[in-house]
């Protein structure tokens, strides 16, 4: 490529770019301070969450009736990266953001990355047409969408870089997308800060230098994060099977909702419920955290997601891995803001098989001290969590294990092909 062709290309995607960033940052603003809203009211209003169930059959219905084509949510998004698909209709941003918020100030357990991957790419998508840009040119650009909504919603914009270009194939990072997803991620978290929105801040880990025996405990500590995922992936893969059965949407976040409230009951604590991020700071400092939090989390949050509440996995997941790491660090004899911090990212990283996105994310959040330790972890949880995702639409492309596969398939694909009536591929 000449110089001219590459600076007018490179010109191109700090334009589009820069049009994702806004877009998304301006989103993210707004979706996380109703999303403060929802909490506060929640937290100072206890009796709302017995309305859980009646808000499951109020969305429920709503979704039925409104929100088919963009039920799959993340997996939609996937798809249509890898198969140029029909255009993601623009209601998927209102629809994934206000449901979200519903499901948070009803008690909940949800994420936010889902809410902000699906809110940038629509929002993109539909730039994108109205612009008549190339199929390519779209390709790149969902994925600055994915970046920049990421980015923003937390506060990484390193990480959302990455996570843009790492969570649509398994192993493998679209680096063609990666001027357009660094300038809309940087972009769109300065919007985010700019309009008035703080993150959370969580305790730095000292300094520990690597030594053989702290590799160990590092495997021993990947090997239950491994198996935690594994818990989580195929339980709340088996409650949306199984849910299934009950085949009006409503009914079904209706009776999810209930489980939650029992669940609720049953424990006598606010712990569990919405983000969970006082408890997740909690995991830092507290060696007198309940050694099941990190479980209880777990099946709220499946239970949750499974039946068809609206949100996302990472800020749960997150809440799982530090209450794990903050176990594991007191067995291992680990610092224990380490453990949590470690745990916080390497959970997420596995469960979406983006190790080097959570890597850095960890680096964003926690320092650089966390850096070495939180890479080791997280590539070795991915590898022993094996070909299971959070997102059943990612590609593999090759194996973790080195076997290259002849064309892309969908880790929904790998067993028995999903027949036409399966949500993810809607």
């Amino acid at each position: 490529m000449k110089r001219r062709e590459l600076l007018q290309a490179l010109a191109q995607w700090i334009g589009l770019g820069g049009i994702v960033g806004v877009a998304t940052g301006a989103a993210s603003a707004l979706f996380l301070w109703l999303l403060d809203l929802a909490t506060d009211f929640r937290t100072g209003h206890h009796t709302i969450v017995w309305l859980l169930p009646l808000a499951g059959l109020g969305l429920g219905w709503f979704l039925e009736r409104f929100g088919q084509r963009v039920l799959p949510g993340n997996n939609l998004v996937i798809d249509t990266i890898h198969d140029e698909g029909p255009e993601i209709p623009l209601r998927m941003a209102p629809i994934a953001l206000f449901g979200t918020v519903l499901t948070h100030l009803f008690g909940g357990s949800a994420g936010r990355e889902g809410t902000a991957v699906q809110v940038g790419a629509s929002l993109t998508d539909w730039i994108a047409h109205r612009l008549r840009v190339p199929p390519p040119t779209r390709q790149q650009l969902l994925a600055a969408g994915v970046a920049g909504g990421f980015g923003s919603v937390f506060g990484t914009p390193v990480a959302g870089i990455v996570f843009g270009l790492e969570f649509v194939t398994l192993g493998r990072i679209e680096y063609r997308a990666i001027v357009p997803a660094l300038v809309a991620s940087v972009v769109g978290d300065m919007v985010t800060r700019g309009l008035g929105i703080g993150h959370t801040h969580y305790p730095a880990p000292p300094v520990v230098p690597l030594t053989p025996l702290l590799l160990l405990k590092w495997l021993v500590f990947a090997v239950a994060v491994a198996l935690v995922t594994i818990a989580f992936i195929e339980l709340t893969h088996l409650i949306k099977k199984h849910g299934r059965r009950i085949r009006s949407l409503p009914v079904r976040m209706f009776v999810g909702g209930v489980a939650v409230v029992a669940l609720w009951q049953l424990v006598g604590t606010d712990d569990y419920l919405g983000l969970g991020i006082p408890t997740i700071v909690r995991a830092f400092e507290d060696p007198g955290l309940p050694a099941y939090a990190f479980a209880l989390k777990l099946l709220f949050t499946a239970i949750t997601l499974g039946v068809g509440f609206l949100g996302g996995e990472v800020t749960p997941l997150f809440f799982v891995g530090a209450a794990l790491g903050n176990v594991l660090a007191q067995l291992l004899g680990l610092p224990l803001e380490l453990g949590a911090g470690v745990g916080l990212a390497a959970v997420f990283a596995a469960a979406a098989n983006t190790p080097l996105a959570l890597s850095i994310m960890a680096a964003e959040l926690l320092g650089a001290a966390v850096f070495p330790h939180v890479v080791i972890v997280c590539v070795l949880a991915y590898l022993l969590t094996g070909h299971r995702s959070i997102y059943p639409a990612q590609r593999l492309t090759s194996g973790k294990g080195g076997a290259i596969l002849p064309v892309p398939r969908a880790l929904r694909d790998l067993g028995q092909p999903p027949g036409p009536e399966d949500p993810d591929r809607r």
